[in-house]
Order: structure tokens, then sequence, then C-alpha cells
């Protein structure tokens, strides 16, 4: 399967040199999307949020957390939950988010979230962004509800509960973590590049550096998979 990377200005699709087909993303079913980063600007402070948990830098949170004792998690679970609160009440969008969005469920897709973060805190984060309208309470994936990304539980859950095979959905995100997900759960995987580092693009099916050109390689019905570039 192809690896494309579609920037703008301009917008272009370029294939790596051994590659030959583009993906086609206009027939899928349903897409899942990473929160933080993807749909709403990323403004979280990984390092601060672990020094305030007295946790060690450079390690995923919830992973420190879990490998604690009960009677020590629990009461930084709680904390954590406060900070990611305060960040979720002053959540924007993406640019070109809600008109992706619109796209896709003007088209009728299935869309879901999933994130590391709390339920509440994602049914907060899509409200102060103004994104709620476009996902129902039980697409919206949260830590509670099933191991967090990398494991592609969440992604295998939504997909269940839309009878959805894995060949017709779609994984969004800005993060490794992301990807890993989408590729175990076998979906094709978007890279969300919005600083143009190209870190994680050997996970990704797709690298776009704006929704907007992610919307428009959605729409693009001149692809089709094995099509030449």
């Amino acid at each position: 399967m192809a690896r494309l990377l579609i920037e703008e200005p301009p917008c272009a699709v370029v294939c790596r040199a051994e590659q030959v087909s583009v993906l086609n993303l206009t027939d899928r079913d349903g897409w899942i999307f990473d929160m933080d980063g993807t749909l709403t600007v990323a403004v979280h402070d990984f390092e601060a949020i672990r020094a305030s948990l007295g946790l060690a830098p450079g390690l995923p949170i919830l992973e420190q957390l879990e490998a604690m004792p009960e009677q020590e998690r629990l009461p930084l679970f709680e904390r954590l939950d406060s900070i990611e609160m305060e960040i979720a009440r002053r959540a924007v969008p993406q640019d070109g988010a809600r008109e992706l969005l619109a796209s896709l469920a003007d088209r009728g897709v299935m869309l879901g979230i999933l994130t590391r973060n709390s339920n509440a805190n994602a049914a907060e984060t899509l409200a102060a962004a103004g994104l709620d309208g476009y996902f129902d309470a039980d697409c919206i994936v949260g830590r509670e509800s099933a191991r967090p990304k990398p494991s592609p539980d969440g992604v295998l859950h939504l997909l269940e509960v839309w009878r959805c095979r894995p060949e017709r959905a779609v994984m969004v995100g800005d993060f490794l973590f992301d990807l890993l997900a989408g590729r175990e759960a076998g979906t094709a995987t978007v890279y969300l590049d919005t600083p143009g580092q190209r870190q994680w693009s050997e996970y990704a099916d797709v690298t776009v550096n704006s929704l907007s050109a992610l919307r428009r390689h959605a729409f693009d019905t001149s692809h089709s998979d094995g099509d030449q570039p």
C-alpha cells in the first residue's frame, strides 16, 4: 500500500519512490480520530503534567500511573483528571476540523473519537471546541472504555459497534500511538503532521500537514487503490 505525503500550500500528493499505489479514502465507512492535537489544537505540556504528578520525564503518563500501587495511583489520577479538565475547557478546533467532519457527516460515514483522556474530558473538550455535535456518546472512547493507545482495543471496539471491517476504516492522529493502534487493528492510518517534521510518517499510510489537505484527499475520487499517482 502507498505511503503518501499531502501538503499545502501547494497541495501535493507524493508517493515514496518504492511505492506505486495511491491509497483511496473516498469509500471508507468509519473514521476514527484522535482528539488533542488532531481535531483540537495541541496545548498540553506533558512534561509539566508529569512534573506536577511527580512522574519520570519522557515516559507515558498513563503507563507510569498504572504501574503504581492503587493507593498511590488513585489520587494521582484524580489530579490528572483535574489538570486535563482545565485544559479541556480552553480547547479550540484545529483549522479545517469542522469542515472535514461536516463533509464526512454529510457523506453518512460513522465518526468516532479515540483518546487517552477520560470520557468526561473528551466530552468537555469537544463541547468547548464546538465539535461535539458530530459524535454520538457511544462513539467516544476514552481510557475507561478500552485499553489506551497504542493498544488497538479502542479501534476494535468502535469497529465492533459499527459492524465495520478494518479495511473500511481510517484512524487519524498526530502521534505514534494513534498510528500504532490503527495499524494493529488493520485500518488505514493518517498522520496529521502540522509541524512538517515527518517524525512518524513511516507508520502512516498517508501523511498530511492539515485537515484541509486531508479533506481534499478524502473527497478526491480520482484516487483508487492500485492507481498510479
